[in-house]
């Protein structure tokens, strides 16, 4: 086992010997290998024996699979509990813990624990937290920042989705669907966005705004908050800062940043960005201006116009950091990308398979706009599965009108999640309102197989397939990949 920081903060100390609920899960799992490479005894379990759990064994930790009270006494003495969202009250060893009066902490409050003795740089906002936090882990390493970080999906270079450096700066996300963004004290911090989301939780749009508010007023006066005012709700979250300011009431400074079209006035803008073909694949071409007035270009690795406003958002954060903006940007161009954003699943006969996470409306917009640069003057094939009951029937009209910019679509049945069937809520409440005009709209593809075969029968060279979704879609990667394979090996035969 690897240790990064000789000594422990006080706050890490406190924690004593700790057990993880869920440590199989990418977030709980990042803060377990933390702490062991930083010397805190760890032990865990989770429902399922994934693979990451055979990582973290062998780096240390003592892993159980399949939840039993009695974990807790194996793993030794047990000082604190840090459990995922899925396993509260009613988990065993979560009751366990309970009777024993042992400290159970969210895991919102243990990776807060992990941050003691860092400056922090958390990244927020309603889309686009973990490819964002994924290129400032990317961009301070290689700017020789060593940053501890904690992010949602392994990041391609880096090999891992966290770790512990031997640099002052800790990245992370800020999670705000249940409001325990509220948790952490950053230095820095983006918001990339502030939109309508996880209204199961928050039951109006604005207490999402006003979450977004408190967030901002956990930055101390010195510290700096960048945020997008292309988005309509950065834009009022940057101004109501800057009231609370003119007040002279205590709010972090605010560097705002955009596309001159929609942001005239932003302190770092975008000022170009046009497609690209890479060694690597999909990318793009991107001009920054910089507060000062320099300009400076760079090549990306990751397509989309979003994604040069995540880069956009790194380099200016990184300045407000102190790293120079040269040596960000350099960090930048060498990002690849992370699991399950736009991720290249890979292809036959000219047909591209691309993966990603999109669940929202404008998520699927944006990953729909990606594709539509990478196929060029080529089609747009999309799979989506909806996530969640409660979000399929709040934005079902988003989703239409985002899916509609497709050419073909075939949309699976709603992934329930954590939820229970709503009456009256299916996927047809998308397909009924897609564009008639494309391929797809009005009926669900039940058949899963079936919606599969529909994509690879109909896709033709230089053609992008694009699977979206949340939940267990992106399964279907692989599946069409080797069905392109088999397609295309036949046609050649057959010539």
């Amino acid at each position: 086992m690897t240790t990064a920081h000789t000594t422990l903060s006080g706050e890490l100390l406190s924690l004593g010997r700790v057990h993880f609920l869920g440590i199989g899960g990418v977030g709980v799992s990042g803060i377990a290998r933390i702490l062991l490479e930083q010397g805190v005894p760890v032990s865990g379990t989770d429902a399922m024996d994934l693979p990451v759990m055979h990582q973290l064994a062998d780096e240390g930790a003592t892993v159980f699979v399949g939840y039993d009270a009695a974990h807790l006494e194996a793993a030794g003495q047990v000082d604190t509990v840090i459990a995922s969202s899925v396993a509260g009250p009613g988990n065993p060893e979560y009751d366990e813990a309970v009777r024993r009066g042992i400290p159970v902490l969210h895991r919102s409050q243990g990776l807060a624990a992990a941050m003691a003795g860092h400056r922090v740089l958390a990244v927020a906002g309603t889309h686009g937290k973990t490819t964002t936090s994924s290129m400032a882990a990317m961009a301070f390493t290689r700017a020789g920042a060593e940053p501890t970080f904690a992010v949602g999906a392994a990041v391609a270079g880096l090999g891992t989705n966290a770790r512990a450096g031997a640099g002052e700066w800790f990245i992370a996300e800020a999670d705000e669907s249940d409001g325990t963004l509220l948790n952490y004290r950053p230095e820095v911090a983006i918001v990339t966005n502030v939109e309508a989301d996880h209204l199961d939780f928050y039951g109006s749009e604005e207490a999402v705004h006003q979450v977004f508010r408190d967030f901002s007023l956990l930055l101390p006066p010195t510290g700096t908050l960048v945020v997008c005012t292309d988005d309509a709700g950065g834009r009022h979250l940057a101004e109501w800062i800057a009231a609370e300011r003119q007040a002279g009431r205590p709010a972090p400074q605010v560097v705002t940043y955009g596309s001159p079209s929609l942001s005239l006035e932003a302190d770092v803008i975008l000022e170009a960005s046009a497609s690209a073909v890479q060694d690597t694949g999909p990318g793009q071409r991107a001009r920054f201006r910089l507060q000062d007035g320099r300009t400076l270009d760079l090549d990306l690795a990751v397509p989309g116009q979003h994604n040069a406003l995540n880069a956009l958002a790194v380099l200016a954060a990184g300045q407000a950091a102190g790293l120079p903006a040269e040596q960000v940007a350099a960090g930048l161009e060498a990002f690849r990308g992370t699991a399950r954003r736009f991720e290249h699943r890979g292809g036959a006969g000219g047909v591209r398979v691309f993966d990603d996470y999109a669940h929202h409306p404008t998520e699927v917009a944006a990953a729909v706009a990606a594709a539509r640069t990478v196929a060029g003057e080529h089609r747009v094939l999309v799979m989506f599965q909806p996530h969640l009951f409660s979000r399929t029937r709040d934005f079902a009209e988003g989703f239409a009108q985002a899916l509609s910019a497709a050419d073909m679509v075939r949309v699976l049945p709603i992934y329930a999640a954590r939820e229970q069937p709503m009456a009256g809520v299916d996927a047809t409440l998308i397909t009924d309102r897609i564009d008639p005009a494309v391929d797809g709209s009005g009926a669900v593809a039940e058949d899963t197989a079936r919606g599969v075969r529909d994509l690879v029968e109909a896709a033709q060279p230089g053609d992008v397939i694009l699977t979206m979704g949340a939940g267990d879609v992106t399964a279907q990667g692989p599946v069409l990949v080797d069905l392109l394979r088999q397609r295309f090996t036949e046609d050649d035969r057959g010539r």
